[in-house]
């Protein structure tokens, strides 16, 4: 085998498109598109971010959601991502966004991507956020037999090397099972 060596960069694959959802002072919807996270216990998410209106948000309300990314809404989800809500304060109306707010925290969940995890703010240091997942919530139309149906959300992957977004293939195997044969 031969390796090609690319130095030190953010690249794993795959990597999730998270779409932030939070409110400002005044109540107005936000919603930005972040790579950088991964959930780190069974309650927590941790996102790599840099100085945003979303961090603005957060600090004020303590909240945010996170959405998954869906291939019908990749122009409105990259949308979020390339422009700022500091320069353009209805960016989430301009992407086609409409919000509901979240039972559980004080920030907005996004009505047409179908799968959110609801956080509080545990801390926000060094352009590290940590939250606290209060609940995950999933509209009815991507549910199946009371799970959340992979195929129906149909959730895009970043992939860094090409700049693109990706959808999701097949089912190769089972978790914590088809290993046992090795045992």
């Amino acid at each position: 085998m031969s390796r090609v060596n690319y130095g030190a960069k953010p690249i794993m694959l795959p990597q999730p498109v998270l779409i932030i959802g939070t409110y400002d002072e005044n109540g107005v919807p936000n919603a930005m598109n972040a790579a950088w996270g991964i959930t780190t216990d069974f309650k927590e998410i941790t996102i790599s971010l840099s100085e945003h209106k979303t961090t603005d948000n957060f600090k004020i309300r303590k909240a945010f959601t996170v959405s998954m990314a869906t291939e019908n809404y990749v122009v409105a989800c990259d949308y979020v991502g390339i422009e700022s809500g500091r320069n353009v304060p209805d960016k989430f109306v301009k992407a086609g966004f409409h919000a509901t707010k979240s039972e559980f925290v004080d920030a907005p969940l996004i009505d047409e991507l179908p799968m959110a995890l609801e956080c509080r703010v545990k801390s926000f240091e060094d352009g590290i956020l940590i939250g606290e997942i209060v609940n995950v919530s999933a509209d009815e139309s991507v549910v199946t037999d009371g799970k959340i149906d992979i195929k129906k959300l149909k959730p895009i992957a970043f992939d860094p090397c090409n700049n693109t977004y990706v959808a999701l293939g097949e089912k190769v195997g089972n978790a914590f099972k088809d290993g046992l044969q090795l045992k």
